[in-house]
This record gives C-alpha cells, sequence and structure tokens, in this order.
C-alpha cells in the first residue's frame, strides 16, 4: 500500500480533518445515512439521530443538507486523486505505475466502500456550483490515468487506439467496485486491486505485463 494510500485510507474511516467533533459524526451519519438511503430520500431529522443530536444542532455545523454531501463529496475526491497522482508520479515504467494506479485506486474503493458509494454516485444531487467543483475534481482524476496511459502508448509499452475511451473504461470499471463490493465476499480488497491491474494491463495491451 502506498503512503498517500495508507493516508487516504485512515482518513477516510476517521475524517479527522472535520472539526470540530460534532460535525465529524453528523459527516459520518450522513455518510451512513445517504449510503443506506440515497441523498433525496434521506432527512436532516435522519442524519441528527444516527449522530445522536436533535436536528437544530444540525444546522449548527451545516446549512443545508446539500453542504454535508458537497463536503463528503469534495473530501472524497481529493484522497482519490492523491492516491492516482501519487502513483502516476513515482517512479517506473508506464505499465508499473498503470497497476499501481489501479490496484490502489480499487482497494481504496473496496475499504471505503460505503462513503465511495456516496461519493461516486451522488454526484446528480448537487446543485450547480458543487457539482461544478466536484467535476473538476473528477477532470483531475481522469487526466492523473490518461497520462498514464498516454505516456506508455507513446512509449511503446500500451497498444491503445483511443486514449480516452480507454481512460473512461479503467476508471468505470474501478469506481464500480464500490457498488458490489462485500466485506464477507471471497476476495480481500488486496486480491481485487491485484486482480483489476492485471485486468486493465491487458485492456491497455501491455507489452510487459508481468
Amino acid at each position: 500500500m502506498s503512503t498517500a494510500e495508507e493516508r487516504a485510507d485512515s482518513d477516510l474511516q476517521s475524517w479527522a480533518e472535520v472539526t470540530p467533533d460534532a460535525a465529524r459524526r453528523l459527516l459520518l451519519a450522513a455518510v451512513e445515512a445517504f449510503a443506506e438511503r440515497g441523498y433525496h430520500a434521506t432527512t436532516t431529522r435522519d442524519i441528527a439521530s444516527r449522530a445522536g443530536m436533535s436536528p437544530a444542532a444540525l444546522y449548527i455545523h451545516y446549512k443545508t443538507k446539500e453542504e454535508l454531501l458537497h463536503r463528503i463529496s469534495r473530501i472524497g475526491h481529493e484522497k482519490a486523486l492523491e492516491i492516482l497522482r501519487t502513483a502516476a508520479r513515482r517512479e517506473g515504467s508506464a505499465t508499473e505505475r498503470l497497476a499501481d494506479a489501479v490496484s490502489s485506486f480499487v482497494r481504496w474503493h473496496a475499504r471505503g466502500r460505503t462513503t465511495a458509494r456516496v461519493v461516486q454516485y451522488e454526484l446528480d444531487s448537487l446543485g450547480p456550483d458543487a457539482r461544478a467543483e466536484i467535476l473538476a475534481l473528477r477532470r483531475q482524476v481522469d487526466a492523473e490515468v490518461r497520462g498514464i496511459i498516454e505516456e506508455g502508448a507513446a512509449a511503446g509499452e500500451f497498444d491503445v487506439l483511443d486514449v480516452q475511451g480507454t481512460t473512461l473504461a479503467v476508471l468505470s470499471l474501478c469506481i464500480d467496485v464500490a457498488r458490489w463490493f462485500n466485506v464477507n465476499g471471497p476476495r480481500t480488497p488486496e486480491e481485487i486491486g491485484e486482480l483489476y491491474a492485471d485486468l486493465v494491463l491487458r485492456m491497455v495491451g501491455a507489452k510487459n505485463r508481468k
């Protein structure tokens, strides 16, 4: 596991950057509620109740339910970007860096599946300004993966006809892990990460796949 992934995974669980404690409790409660019921079916009363607080207490820290979703989404996307950026900029061939990026990204989505489902699948619940901010982060995520694939193709490591389409396919494959991963299933996050890294290297026609 990379240093960035370890830090992101730890923060994903504790949300240590969210203060004070009451604000963090509310955010964690919102993650659980949004993942379980969906954003639109969740009320501020639901969130406050899960956090063991009154509905009025929520508004001390968050003006609206959307502000909670926006913060969850922004922090989650920033962590995902950090993982991919670390993998993309490490030493090594494009093949090695793409494998690292995919395996790390997949593990993050598996370990933090509850948060990742909210982060990845509730984009359209955000208002225009918040949505634009998250889309900008998604473009950066896309650019990190696309950059590795472009470098690999230029170096003759990969055989890719459509870099943009392949980038979309790779990211979609990784992100979908958050939807189906079961902690009681037959594979661990590490095993799935390794499997998906191999699948993606096959997808891009990597010539030196291990």
